[in-house]
């Protein structure tokens, strides 16, 4: 039809700062106490696993604690996980939300 256009996409974007966070964690142990130095030294592993994630695993997070909060228990790619996610994220097209909850499906946290 002339005239209607498809609403726009709702688009999932990724934003990383871990990448950051190590990189200044790395520093600080450069000048760290000898009693400093665990504590920055566990807090770079856990910062440079966070920078190693994939986008897709980025976003299965994003929907496994959208949906906790929410309360939903039942199976992340379900009808009822979809719903959910949509109330939860007001904009989430029925395309986009079907999409991620598949991926949040092959990613388990």
């Amino acid at each position: 039809m002339f005239g209607l256009s498809k609403p726009p996409e709702f688009n999932v974007l990724v934003l990383r700062d871990a990448d950051v966070v190590a990189h200044g964690i790395r520093q600080a142990l450069a000048t760290a106490t000898p009693e400093e130095r665990p504590g920055l030294e566990a807090a770079a592993a856990v910062a440079e696993r966070a920078a190693a994630a994939s986008d897709a695993e980025l976003r299965a997070r994003w929907v496994h604690e959208r949906l906790a909060a929410a309360g939903h228990e039942g199976p992340v790619d379900s009808v009822q996980a979809v719903k959910t996610l949509r109330g939860e994220a007001p904009g989430l097209s029925l395309l986009a939300a079907v999409q991620l909850t598949k991926d949040a499906a092959a990613h388990r946290p």
